[in-house]
């Protein structure tokens, strides 16, 4: 019998009241130690790789920059207007940001130390939710306290909530989203407030950039797999039924809240993501696949491409010369598909293990070194980055020349424990973790082709959480409902 069938509804007010003093806890230690790291001894960021734009536009602030080698602390709105075509989550923050920052006296203005402050509160807020929904001591919940924190502060990580990059939201959603999903496992008024939670998480998750789309299916499903506590029937599976649907809804509804983009050729895309899929297969090919270093002529071959692309073997889109600048490139374009993508990677399988394999190692590389964490006052050289908190990114950095040698055994100990506890939230929370890593790995290692360390980043995020829950299942469950146990 699980902790959570063992779990009592009607337990006293007293452990009620003790749950929620000890969240507040988690919660004051939590946002210190976040307010600390983030502005002691001064703000740090993540400076803007040239996709800032598109985050400062959804927050009204039509900006146009090149990659910047130092963090930008300040955006005042400057003159003129622009239209979002793509949506990222973080400008809902960022407009928060100014908002509060307007109250400050700071007018017009998007100030990244207040973003950050309201990023690490919300952060905070998600790390007690998830401490509160272990079923464990509050010893090993501690343990899990300073294991997220660990994670969530990591140098890898935390720049990206004060940052116009999307990253910071989609660590932020699930966050909220695990914390949801283990909070609505506990009985009453907890399970109503968990669901909510992950509704709100996974709506900031999801809508972090395109490629977090897919973790909505992988959520639902999650929502549904989390067995509540002595609910069965209609009022199990209603409450959860309505979330899923608000869920895929607002994702809906505020996908369609920015303008229609234009593909590459001057057309009008259909569906989020589709002005950049020419550009991400056609890096996929020229950089991934037909990379100068394998045997260019039969990749080529392979892809319906002639031989002389083969000049173009590592050359991406934004490469001085590039394959469309070649009078050909019309006649072929075509085969800068998905689909064609999709063909060679399930034809060649042996060259897609070497790509999962390199990718698996950028995955644990974890830090791109072209984003840099101060601005230009502080005095450090461009593109300097801070190591404050080291150690998750610095231990998988050690690992990454392993690639798939050293992610798949940890992978594997995040199922293990995962099937381990299935019939527990925390099961369902380790699976879900588990499999938005993989999702995201997959579609950045074969679908992007560029910036591969920077695109993995969510990836590892998950894995690292993941591999914190994981350890925690190791320790025994509590009776929530014995006083004895001294359980929150």
């Amino acid at each position: 019998m699980s902790v959570d069938e063992r779990v009592s509804p009607g337990r006293p007010a007293a452990l009620e009241a003790s749950s929620r003093l000890f969240g507040f806890g988690v919660f004051a230690a939590a946002l210190t130690v976040l307010l600390v790291r983030f502005l002691v001894p001064r703000p740090v960021a993540m400076s803007d790789n040239g996709d800032g734009f598109r985050v400062l536009c959804g927050a009204g602030i039509p900006w146009k920059g090149k990659p910047e080698p130092f963090v930008r602390l300040e955006y005042t709105v400057p003159a003129g207007e622009c239209d979002a075509t793509y949506l990222l989550s973080q400008s809902w923050f960022a407009r928060v940001a100014r908002s509060l920052g307007g109250l400050l006296g700071l007018h017009s203005t998007l100030s990244l130390v207040v973003l950050g402050v309201l990023m690490s509160v919300l952060a905070a807020a998600a790390v007690a939710l998830i401490v509160v929904g272990l079923p464990y001591s509050r010893r090993v919940r501690a343990f899990a306290t300073a294991g997220l924190l660990l994670v969530v502060a990591d140098s890898a990580f935390f720049g990206y909530f004060a940052s116009v990059l999307g990253e910071g939201a989609a660590f932020l959603g699930l966050l909220l989203a695990v914390g949801g999903l283990l909070v609505a496992a506990r009985p009453g008024w907890w399970r109503y407030a968990g669901l909510a939670v992950l509704l709100s998480g996974g709506i900031i998750a999801v809508n972090a950039k395109v490629q977090t789309l897919m973790i909505l299916p992988l959520l639902a499903l999650a929502a549904l797999l989390v067995r509540p506590v002595g609910v069965r029937g209609l009022k199990r599976w209603l409450p959860v039924v309505f979330v899923i649907g608000a869920l895929a809804g607002g994702t809906a509804y505020a996908q369609q809240t920015v303008e229609p983009a234009k593909l590459p050729d001057g057309s009008i895309a259909e569906r989020p993501g589709d002005d950049s899929r020419e550009i991400n297969m056609f890096n996929t090919i020229f950089l991934t696949i037909v990379d100068g270093q394998h045997d260019t002529e039969a990749d080529l071959a392979a892809l319906g491409l002639p031989a002389s692309f083969g000049q173009y073997a590592g050359n991406g889109w934004w490469h001085p010369r590039p394959a469309t600048l070649d009078p050909e490139y019309p006649k072929y374009r075509e085969q800068i598909s998905r689909r064609n993508v999709v063909e060679y990677f399930a034809t060649h399988p042996l060259r897609t293990i070497g790509i999962l394999h390199r990718a698996a190692g950028d995955l644990l590389t974890a830090r791109p070194p072209y984003l840099g964490s101060f601005d230009r006052s502080a005095g450090f050289a461009p593109e300097a980055q801070e190591y404050r908190v080291p150690v998750a990114s610095t231990s998988t950095k050690l690992l990454a020349p392993l690639g798939f040698f050293a992610l798949l055994p940890i992978w594997f100990l995040l199922a293990a424990r995962g099937w381990k506890t299935r019939r527990d939230a925390v099961g369902v929370a380790l699976g879900f973790l588990l499999a938005v890593a993989a999702g995201q790995f997959a579609l950045a290692a074969l679908g992007d082709g560029l910036e591969n360390v920077k695109h993995q980043v969510i990836a590892l995020y998950c894995t690292l959480l993941g591999v914190v829950l994981a350890l925690v299942t190791f320790a025994p469950q509590k009776d929530l409902a014995s006083p004895a146990s001294k359980v929150a």
